[in-house]
């Protein structure tokens, strides 16, 4: 009888590996599926981009030859006089242009957005909700509505072809979503430090800086790379206020690549876009860490 025993809890020992065999066998191919889904949908998704930077290295005859990115025979001539542009100007000058620009914008941004956030947070005063209603209510605003008051305004000012058009509204908190994605994030904080420095002593100023903002960095950060970025990509804000050939950022100077000649070697443009979308990619892949982390905890309402 103990034989029989023995002999049915070693049956359902194999049973039991062999089910367990089975089922590791079966998420490894789920898994294995989910991956080359994944692939192939990232690969088309991305395809865009590879083909940008091959076809840089491309020919006019290749380029329009086909769609495949991988040069046959490669050529630098896009990058060195693209790089020269048709201008008195190198593409350096519109990298410099753009960085005139973005500096100073990010940095407004950052520090009035993280006060009116902090103020809707953390006081109550009258007309507050009202005040936060209006704010808010700006984001469904489509840019184009306030364009023409925006451009009467600054041309009664004299600000035209200067950058004080693009970097004034981001001093005063001119972007309503950075102060809402704060003001969420400010939400998760809890109150009990703030409440122990004001009790040591500290104005309302000091709590912010030395204990607010050192938990505030990844929204911060995420606030700075979305204003990095958004502000990179802007074509219209410049076109609009932007006269001066030595003023563009490398939005316009792209556009100046491009001319209508049939001669035109597209490559330039091409080569052109690529170092373009350097500092864009290379500020996201450097500071990922904290951007998904200042998205994520901005999402949670403490």
């Amino acid at each position: 009888m103990s034989d029989s025993i023995i002999h049915s809890d070693d049956k359902a020992i194999e049973e039991a590996e062999r089910y367990l065999a089975a089922q590791k066998r079966r998420e490894n191919i789920s898994l294995a599926i989910r991956y080359t889904i994944l692939t192939i949908v990232g690969l088309i998704m991305l395809y865009p981009l590879i083909w940008l930077v091959g076809a840089s290295f491309m020919t006019n005859e290749e380029i329009f030859g086909g769609v495949g990115f991988m040069p046959t025979n490669p050529v630098m001539d896009g990058y060195a006089e693209g790089w020269q542009t048709s201008t008195p100007y190198t593409f350096g000058r519109f990298f410099w242009n753009t960085f005139l620009i973005i500096a100073p914008k990010t940095i407004c941004t950052v520090i009035s957005c993280t006060v009116v956030a902090y103020g809707f947070a953390r006081f109550d005063f009258p007309g507050k909700k009202i005040l936060f209603a209006a704010v808010i209510g700006t984001l469904l605003l489509p840019n184009v509505v306030t364009r023409i008051p925006q451009y009467m305004l600054f041309n009664e000012l004299g600000w035209l072809d200067s950058y004080l058009p693009l970097w004034v509204p981001s001093a005063f908190a001119g972007d309503a979503f950075f102060v809402f994605l704060l003001l969420q994030f400010l939400r998760s904080i809890p109150r009990d430090m703030e409440e122990a420095a004001r009790v040591d002593g500290a104005t309302s100023f000091q709590a912010l800086i030395y204990v607010v903002v050192p938990m505030l960095v990844p929204a911060m950060i995420s606030v700075g790379l979305f204003q990095f970025m958004w502000t990179m990509d802007d074509f219209l804000g410049p076109l609009i206020y932007i006269s001066s050939v030595e003023k563009f950022p490398v939005s316009l100077a792209l556009k100046l690549s491009i001319d209508t000649a049939e001669s035109f070697e597209w490559n330039r443009i091409l080569a052109m876009s690529v170092l373009t979308l350097l500092p864009s990619l290379l500020v996201f892949f450097m500071s990922q860490k904290y951007f998904v982390e200042g998205i994520s905890a901005g999402g949670v309402k403490g």
